[in-house]
């Protein structure tokens, strides 16, 4: 075993820009952040990127390069009194003729709204250089606000030669690896195990070499990693990049109409311990977006399947939630009212400036009514069949048709009624 108590992770951390493996885009002699900091600059920022690429190592390293203070906060452990206390200490704000701390915090994604709006003052004002670290993707988990006083820099998972020069370069660095005369005959199973985090890797690595106790050479096999590791569990970090992706590949295995895969997916959520009720509201939006009118049952079933969830909880949601989803995936499925209100936004925003018709218009007050609000309105009921053609958007855009209805058995009739309606009008 090593005598040493500090993971192998830190003892061969980077010490400079240039050892930092990976990130070229970034770093590299042309990169985005390489040119900012030679230039003395250092913004606030986001750094969005799986596990074990080098975010906090990065983080350091650009404090180090331009001579700031680093102060360091995990969003785990810290909230809003941990963070004022950080910006009004002694050397948590910037003095005269001195450059403002960095603060770096670690899964900023955790921080809930009122913790990021305590950065925001001091961001804005230049008291700190904000450095926060995310696995999410930044849009979803940081508020807008704090979102547009920072640079966003995406770093990109490690590639298979570069997590190879990962393990090789700790093995040449480190006393402890090469106390043990290691030579590898298969990478496959340590990059396998640790799922391209760089991270794992290095710890995975210094497990195989703390269980070799034999005086001889370690030669690293993908059979002696896997016996060490016991076992691959299934990589998935609910609150990691995988929560995401998995999802995606739930839903869209769902939009593609296979209960199979569909299910395979939930599973490997439920077994890593996904909240039933996030997967049951994530049905609940397919239910309107991907099948809506072609069958308007299945948002029903996925809206009892949410309050079904938090009523009984799990194990026994499981099977509420396999029933919707096999409900869903062999659903019709349209696209229809989802598309329609994207164009309808897209236009909306277009055409704000149009007036509402003067016959539309409320008419509370006599002057309204005598400016002509409200007259020649057709009262619908008044007319046979609960029906009457007259335009309801404003006169530059008649006719202009947003709703196409899908082809499936439900909306053919919505079609059907539309051309009766509205044929000639919108060209149904």
């Amino acid at each position: 075993m090593t005598t040493d108590s500090t993971p192998l992770p830190e003892r061969v951390r980077p010490r400079t820009l240039d050892q930092i493996i990976g990130q070229r885009k970034l770093i590299g002699p042309n990169g985005a952040l390489r040119r900012a900091i030679e230039a003395g600059r250092l913004p606030s920022m986001i750094l969005w990127g799986p596990p074990g690429v080098g975010k906090t190592t990065l983080a350091l390293l650009l404090a180090e390069v331009v001579k700031r203070p680093f102060i360091a906060l995990s969003a785990i452990n810290a909230g809003v009194k941990e963070i004022r206390d950080v910006i009004s200490r002694p050397g948590g704000t910037a003095m005269p003729g001195m450059f403002p701390p960095v603060v770096f915090i670690d899964e900023i994604h955790r921080f809930n709204k009122s913790q990021q709006d305590a950065l925001l003052g001091a961001v804005e004002r230049g008291q700190i250089t904000l450095i926060g670290a995310t696995t999410e993707n930044p849009s979803f988990e940081v508020n807008s606000a704090l979102l547009s006083r920072t640079q966003v820099y995406i770093l990109e998972p490690l590639s298979r030669d570069e997590l190879i020069q990962v393990v090789d370069r700790a093995i040449k660095q480190d006393a402890f690896l090469q106390s043990k005369s290691i030579t590898v005959e298969s990478y496959d199973a340590l990059l396998r195990l640790s799922g391209g985090d760089g991270r794992k890797l290095l710890n995975l690595l210094e497990l195989v070499a703390s269980a070799h106790v034999l005086a001889e050479p370690l030669a690293i096999t993908d059979e002696l990693v896997t016996n060490v590791a016991q076992q691959n569990i299934a990589r998935y970090d609910k609150s990691g990049e995988q929560h995401y992706d998995i999802i995606s590949a739930f839903i869209k295995s769902l939009r593609g109409s296979d209960p199979n895969a569909a299910l395979y997916w939930m599973a490997r959520m439920i077994i890593a311990g996904e909240d039933p009720v996030f997967i049951a509201r994530r049905m609940l939006i397919l239910a309107s977006e991907d099948i809506g009118n072609a069958n308007p049952t299945a948002m029903i079933m996925a809206s009892e399947a949410v309050q079904a969830i938090k009523a009984i909880g799990m194990p026994e949601g499981r099977i509420i939630l396999s029933q919707v989803a096999v409900y869903l995936a062999t659903s019709p499925k349209s696209n229809a009212s989802y598309v329609a209100i994207d164009d309808a936004i897209a236009l909306a925003e277009k055409t704000a400036h149009l007036p509402v018709p003067l016959h539309l218009r409320n008419a509370p007050t006599k002057l309204m009514k005598q400016l002509g609000y409200g007259n020649e309105y057709l009262y619908a009921h008044a007319h046979e069949g609960n029906f009457v053609q007259q335009n309801f958007l404003p006169d530059d855009l008649q006719g202009h048709k947003l709703y196409e209805p899908g082809h499936n058995a439900r909306e053919a009739e919505i079609r059907r009624s539309l051309q009766k309606w509205w044929g000639e009008w919108y060209g149904y």
